[in-house]
């Protein structure tokens, strides 16, 4: 049974709404670079997670979130919370885990909450801009503040230094910060707070949530990622995720799933004795109507209308919702978040239709199809040319993005800029944003990229994971070969050495093939310019549109440009 937060519940959680909250969407770079000059005081704090093993820059151990003797020790992650007194048991939680859309719900859902006044705690991976990011708190969503997380660290130094000591070193940098993350959440006493796991669930560090904390489970999406980490098949990752379904307690899928995938799902809510409630369910219907923009901020239109009539009822109508997340995927994400929050209704949570619809119009995440503004744009030199950035690294999450781009921008030249990991699939990846078939324009027109710049970038500060602009080039050519279109490669070369005064003369302008370029060790700004060229030799009359993708890390080295 659900315990409601506080006897101060009803006057404290009715409709709320101020300023601040309603102006999140409109967040100026100015606050960004304020946020980036907080972290001037975390030196200490940041040198000691740096010293930690940190598997977002090195790669996974085979089989590491798999609950077996290869998985991760939870054991580690119990022994460390009760030094510090338990505070994961403080509140109540929602816990996400899947292989996409996992952030992006967490998001929706949180903002619903704080729409309704909760107080709202959210602990998300990776970050952007700071590493304060993956954790908000309060009515604001605002990240932490430098101060609460330097005061906390001194606080509990001693304590972490003596767990490192007694675990042998073994502590890692995302068990700590999970740690902490929830003595914040306890500190701030937060109602409940939106845990999104970070690889694959059974043994991931979140995973120490007990079902009588636990509000419901979220299951987002199955898919390859972090295949050899998560036992080698879809089968194995599915069975990784679905331990985080706890006894009772439950379970909202995502979806869509093959059918096999949602049964080992389903097989594992039946052990724990754990409703399940589809997001794919025949009761729910979805439209995305049409994209428009208002006062510099692009969205789209969508209608959601859920009627399920099983265990756990849900009925809720939605129409000319404004999304500012964008694709299909996100309108699914949406629909996710909507079931868990009617399912917390269910359970006595108070939350209004109008808190749900005012909370998905309030998400916006950076990074994720985020449109620069026209102010953030001309700081880049880019007048007339739109420049969407979108940290896809998936072949599912490039299909979501070449049908942005194709709702978003269905004429005019295409830019795009691409960095990625060296453990994602590469030629997949390149072969949804390259093929005919998933870049049909709704006027029937073909639309490949006129331009495809590869380069490389640091993966979490480090350079293990990265791909060279040249691996990454070579696996573009071979997705081309695969599809039968024709290119025309321009080599391996450096910014110096980009042909920017005969690039129109070299067959940009008026040809069909894409030019193919890898750029060694060059800033991403410079890679904005050399697109920009391109584009303006191939097009001088219609808008263009860049794309910087293929990885969280390259769209972070542009922001962070752009809000320095």
């Amino acid at each position: 049974m659900l315990c409601l937060p506080r006897l101060w519940w009803p006057l404290r959680h009715m409709r709320w709404r101020n300023e601040s909250a309603m102006s999140a969407l409109k967040r100026s770079s100015r606050s960004y670079s304020a946020m980036l000059e907080e972290d001037k005081d975390l030196g200490e704090f940041l040198d000691y997670l740096d010293k930690m093993k940190n598997y977002e820059r090195v790669d996974m151990p085979k089989g590491a979130g798999t609950d077996s003797d290869d998985g991760f020790d939870l054991g580690r992650m119990t022994r460390l919370l009760d030094r510090l007194n338990n505070p994961h048991t403080h509140f109540k939680v929602v816990h996400v885990a899947g292989t996409k859309g996992k952030g992006s719900t967490a998001a929706f859902l949180t903002n619903i909450l704080r729409e309704q006044g909760y107080v709202v705690g959210c602990y998300s991976s990776p970050h952007l801009l700071t590493i304060r990011e993956r954790i908000s708190i309060g009515r604001t969503g605002n990240p932490v503040s430098a101060k609460l997380m330097r005061n906390l660290f001194h606080q509990t130094k001693e304590v972490l230094d003596k767990s490192i000591e007694l675990e042998n070193g073994a502590l890692t940098h995302f068990e700590v910060f999970t740690a902490l993350a929830f003595l914040v959440f306890s500190q701030e006493k937060v109602d409940i707070a939106i845990i999104e796991a970070g690889l694959g669930g059974a043994r991931d560090a979140t995973n120490v949530i007990r079902n009588t904390e636990l509000a419901a489970s979220i299951i987002t999406s199955i898919g390859h990622e972090h295949l050899a980490a998560l036992g080698g098949s879809l089968e194995s990752i599915a069975m990784a995720k679905s331990g985080i379904i706890k006894h009772g307690r439950p379970v909202v899928i995502g979806g869509p799933l093959k059918m096999n995938i949602e049964q080992i799902i389903r097989d594992r809510a039946s052990l724990m004795e754990s409703p399940v409630i589809s997001a794919y369910d025949a009761g729910i219907q979805s439209t995305l109507k049409c994209f428009g923009r208002e006062d510099d901020q692009p969205y789209q239109t969508c209608d959601i209308f859920i009627q399920v009539q099983e265990d756990n009822q849900l009925f809720i109508s939605l129409g000319n919702i404004k999304l500012h997340m964008f694709g299909t995927h996100q309108l699914q994400n949406a629909i996710t978040a909507t079931c868990t929050a009617l399912c917390l209704r269910n359970q006595g949570w108070m939350i209004s239709d109008a808190s749900i619809r005012a909370g998905l119009e309030q998400t916006q995440l950076l990074g994720r199809s985020q449109f620069l503004t026209q102010k953030e744009a001309s700081g880049l030199g880019l007048y007339g040319v739109s420049l969407l950035v979108d940290g896809a690294h998936t072949d599912a999450s490039a299909k979501a993005l070449s049908d942005v781009i194709r709702m978003t921008h269905p004429n005019g030249p295409l830019a795009l800029v691409v960095a990625m990991a060296s453990d994602k699939d590469h030629v997949a990846f390149a072969r949804e944003l390259l093929s005919v078939r998933s870049l049909i324009s709704p006027l029937g027109q073909c639309r490949r990229p006129d331009v495809v710049l590869l380069t490389e970038v640091n993966i979490a500060g480090g350079k293990s994971r990265a791909l060279s602009a040249s691996s990454l080039k070579d696996a573009w050519i071979r997705a081309a070969q695969d599809l039968g279109i024709n290119f025309s490669d321009r080599g391996l070369i450096d910014y110096s050495r980009i042909p920017m005064d005969d690039g129109c003369s070299q067959g940009s302008s008026g040809s069909d093939q894409p030019i193919m370029i890898g750029c060694q060790t060059v800033l991403i700004t410079d890679l904005i310019k050399v697109a920009l060229h391109f584009l303006r030799c191939k097009a001088r009359d219609r808008p263009g549109l860049i794309v910087v993708t293929g990885s969280l890390h390259l769209v972070s080295s542009l922001l962070q440009t752009v809000y320095q």
